[in-house]
């Protein structure tokens, strides 16, 4: 069952065309983040499910309730959202522990264990609850938010960049928190972000946005294994596209014969590899005579990261001239374990693992 519909939802300002028909559907209980560009309408469309604006045209259904169309809409405070902005919005006057109860009745049988207890899911010591905002972080502020909008354990939660203050390792421990939170509550999500990694481990569903549209809507791992487009794959990871011949469900390409995803109707296409399905393994130079079905590679840079390094590689024996240093003019990059990553000058064998997709 869908708890939001959205259908045929547009909105413009002027002359700028910020929602271009969005159809979207919500399970109920279900987690989806929406992706993209800045500038690609992911706020706006937050804002209209909020109720914080009217669509132009097109409707919103919560729960099987008109929210709004063209002759009907139900105001912010009437809809049982939950909304966790950006910048947090807190309650200047307010202590800590009453911006997390503010949806709270007062006279409710444990409501300061409740606070406490909400406090304690998002990471904030009990010592903070009697300051002010102002005392806090940034950080600290955006989790009074969150604290704050699940209290009423609304039926709908939306959430707008809610990790983006938080230093990373509480980022990742503050994700899986609220994804647990929000599940054990049935609480359907809609979270918008910027950061790919966190849409694809957050959600159930994930919405790929450009242009006031999606471009895709699917399963984390069906868009990041699976895109549709060049632009949906590059934004939810790093991507090498490939153009390639197909024969007899194979991709005859720069990094050798790949099989391909599915049946190609065409026999020029565009295929994608993610940079883990590639792997490289030092060699000698001297190992690459007699070796014409193995491809070999010269390291050109590498970026140490920690736990993952990025290498750019100089392929010397594929069919495009020897000092081709790219694909295309690109280096080819790819991700190796920090532990043991080859040094630039050495020569890496280099193997293919699993398939390819095809680009439409």
């Amino acid at each position: 069952m869908s708890a939001l519909a959205i259908s045929g939802l547009k909105k413009r300002y002027g002359p700028v065309t910020a929602l271009a028909g969005v159809d979207l559907e919500v399970r109920s209980g279900s987690r989806t983040a929406i992706v993209g560009p800045s500038g690609c309408g992911k706020t706006t469309l937050l804002r209209l499910i909020a109720g914080f604006e009217a669509p132009d045209e097109g409707s919103i259904t919560l729960d099987g309730h008109v929210m709004a169309d063209q002759t009907r809409f139900v105001p912010a405070h009437q809809r049982g959202i939950g909304v966790v902005a950006q910048d947090g919005a807190l309650f200047p006057h307010l202590s800590i522990a009453d911006n997390i109860g503010f949806g709270l009745d007062r006279g409710e049988a444990g409501r300061e264990a409740r606070i406490a207890e909400l406090a304690y899911i998002v990471g904030l010591d009990k010592g903070i609850l009697k300051r002010r905002p102002h005392e806090l972080s940034g950080g600290q502020q955006q989790r009074v938010a969150l604290a704050r909008a699940m209290a009423v354990k609304p039926r709908l939660m939306l959430l707008d960049e809610p990790f983006s203050a938080l230093d990373t390792g509480l980022r990742s421990s503050m994700r899986k928190a609220v994804a647990e939170l929000l599940e054990g509550a049935g609480i359907t999500t809609v979270l918008v972000t910027h950061d790919q990694a966190e849409a694809l481990s957050f959600a159930d569903q994930v919405a790929v946005m450009r242009d006031g549209a999606f471009s895709q809507v699917g399963s984390p791992r069906d868009l990041y294994m699976k895109p549709r487009d060049r632009m949906v794959a590059e934004f939810l990871g790093d991507a090498i596209v490939l153009a390639a011949r197909v024969v007899d469900g194979h991709a005859e390409c720069r990094l050798g014969r790949i099989a391909v995803e599915g049946l190609v109707h065409k026999e020029t296409v565009r295929i994608m590899l993610r940079p883990e399905q590639i792997a490289v393994k030092r060699t000698a130079r001297q190992g690459m005579s007699g070796s014409s079905d193995m491809l070999f590679a010269e390291v050109s840079e590498c970026e140490f990261a920690g736990a993952v390094c990025t290498i750019a590689v100089r392929l010397l024996n594929n069919p495009d001239p020897p000092d081709a240093a790219a694909i295309g003019s690109t280096p080819l990059l790819l991700k190796h374990s920090g532990i043991d990553a080859p040094s630039v000058g050495e020569i890496v064998r280099i193997s293919v693992t699993g398939k390819a997709h095809v680009l439409g």
